[in-house]
């Protein structure tokens, strides 16, 4: 394995299932390390500061912004959420795979940051039917969180075409194969 690690961030419209995706490429593979974002919402019940997310008050995150911690930030429903250049420098000089489940533009912004140390990756639904099939049965959004996300889904794709690589997430096991041969891709570099 190359000693320089690999900045991975994974994009896609809410329902595509980037989480799950995530989830499995942690578990199963020893050289990923999440990338914890920073957020100033408060946690939830079971969230875990420094595991779940750095929750910062507002002001700690505009210190961030104007002290240039962040490689990306962006503001959502009132809320900050953004990453910290700290995490990803020490990824890449730990030799790790460092995931980022992360919105599209903070992605593309990460790739400008860092061109030569990121494979940007956007997975795509199957379709329209199936993405509004995953979204609805998540059970956790409300019909106008799925409606104002719906509304995205038209330009978050068009912007996934500045991506490195695209990936229909029809079936797990072959999303996760496709991703791991542009890994070993990227090593062989």
């Amino acid at each position: 394995m190359s000693s320089k690690g690999l900045l991975l961030p994974i994009a896609a419209p809410s329902g595509t299932g980037k989480t799950t995706v995530c989830r499995h490429l942690i578990k199963n593979d020893a050289r990923f390390v999440f990338s914890v974002s920073a957020t100033t919402r408060a946690p939830r019940k079971t969230e875990r500061d420094g595991v779940d997310y750095h929750f910062l008050s507002r002001d700690q995150f505009e210190e961030y912004i104007r002290r240039q911690k962040l490689a990306e930030y962006e503001e959502v429903f009132g809320n900050y959420y953004g990453t910290l250049r700290s995490t990803l420098d020490e990824a890449l000089e730990n030799g790790k795979i460092l995931l980022l489940d992360i919105d599209v533009k903070g992605a593309l912004r990460i790739k400008r940051l860092y061109p030569d140390d990121t494979v940007s990756i956007f997975l795509l639904p199957p379709n329209n039917a199936e993405l509004m099939r995953r979204l609805k049965g998540r059970g956790t959004d409300d019909e106008k969180s799925i409606a104002i996300r719906s509304a995205r889904i038209p330009d978050e794709i068009k912007l996934g075409e500045q991506f490195d690589y695209q990936i229909v997430n029809n079936q797990l096991d072959e999303t996760l194969r496709k991703i791991s041969i542009i890994i070993e891709e990227y090593w062989k570099k």
